[in-house]
């Protein structure tokens, strides 16, 4: 794929994503797909929240301009509809959490039995691990990561900008690198792309101060998009190891580990929603709405930074960035309460003092 092709398809979806957001916001204010404000949202008015539309229909014109048909696209298609749909709907009404899951799941299982998009075997740490051979976990796996992907990108989806803002950080990484290598042929590569000029396009309606949200039509759809493109790179070995698109997402991952464990020690069901993520409590340090974005981005795009220098430059100096930023997340970790509710544990204390 020559660089003329790669800014032809990054503008043109840009283009088609940026005309179609404006059509999209006058629907869902009609059918009523609007984010109420409430005690633990940082918006102050309602706001559409059915941008997920805007950004799949620049991805499937997208493929239609410049993707080649084949099994493994069709099934990225269904996939992506039946998650995109799952999402509308729950725009437009909350749906239980089983249905939405169910939704998820079965987009899932559409690329993975249908398209043959499976991990059959994993590289960490310089070893090998053949997973074809074990029964179905390769399935297991693979269904794991589509899954965690789309609910990374929903659980991070809190201020303006920030999802579609780290969904294009991975786009652009995926990239760079299947350009530096050479690797330009691959569905991964086309796909991110596509995506790419997408996601940019809809963030320009969706910076501070936001005129229409993602949704989950939108951050289910890029989630699953972002977990088809981690596995098509690996097996078309635009990344050496699965674990170098986990790190690129290493923000959005960190922050759904954190949730599920500080919900849990709160004796919580993971899924409740909370105001305690990564940027509450960096607003919680004074830090300004698009601030937190940008620290956020930085933070993204130093790990997405150090994925391409590991990859294709000096793998000691990536793992060296890897440690540095490593130590930020823990000295961030022991001083909010991302992980911890230190206020929560306060209180119980408190009201035991009290009873006694």
């Amino acid at each position: 794929m020559s660089r003329s092709k790669i800014l032809l398809i990054v503008v043109v979806c840009f283009i088609i994503s940026t005309l179609m957001v404006p059509i999209v916001k006058k629907i869902a204010s009609h059918i009523g797909a609007l984010d109420i404000p409430n005690e633990r949202k940082v918006h102050t008015k309602p706001m559409p929240r059915l941008g997920g539309l805007a950004i799949y229909i620049a991805f499937i014109l997208g493929y239609m301009f410049f993707a080649t048909p084949s099994t493994e696209m069709n099934s990225i298609l269904i996939g992506s509809f039946i998650v995109l749909l799952t999402g509308m709907l729950d725009d437009i009404k909350p749906l239980p959490a089983s249905i939405k899951f169910s939704g998820q799941l079965l987009g899932a299982l559409t690329v993975v039995f249908y398209g043959g998009i499976v991990i059959d075997e994993i590289n960490l740490f310089g070893m090998t691990f053949n997973l074809s051979n074990m029964f179905i976990l390769n399935y297991v796996i693979t269904l794991f990561l589509i899954l965690g992907c789309m609910n990374c990108i929903n659980l991070i989806d809190g201020l303006d900008g920030l999802s579609s803002g780290v969904a294009s950080i991975f786009f652009i990484t995926i990239g760079i690198i299947g350009y530096i290598q050479g690797t330009m042929t691959g569905l991964d590569i086309t796909l991110a792309f596509i995506m790419l000029g997408a996601t940019l396009g809809f963030l320009v309606h969706n910076f501070h101060p936001a005129k229409i949200f993602m949704g989950d039509s939108g951050t289910l759809f890029v989630g699953f998009i972002i977990g088809v493109i981690a596995i098509l790179g690996f097996k078309n070995v635009t990344v050496t190891s699965l674990v170098t698109p986990l790190l690129i997402l290493a923000i959005p991952i960190m922050d759904t580990a954190f949730a599920i464990i500080r919900r849990l020690l709160k004796g919580e069901s993971p899924s409740k929603p909370d105001k305690f993520h990564i940027h509450h409590q960096l607003l919680n340090l004074k830090i300004s709405h698009v601030g937190t974005v940008l620290i956020i981005y930085l933070i993204n795009i130093l790990f997405a930074l150090s994925s391409v220098i590991y990859v294709l430059k000096d793998e000691t100096l990536g793992r060296i960035i890897y440690a540095v930023l490593l130590i930020i997340v823990i000295w961030f970790v022991s001083n909010t309460s991302v992980v911890v509710d230190t206020d929560a544990i306060k209180n119980k204390i408190t009201e035991k003092k009290h009873k006694k």
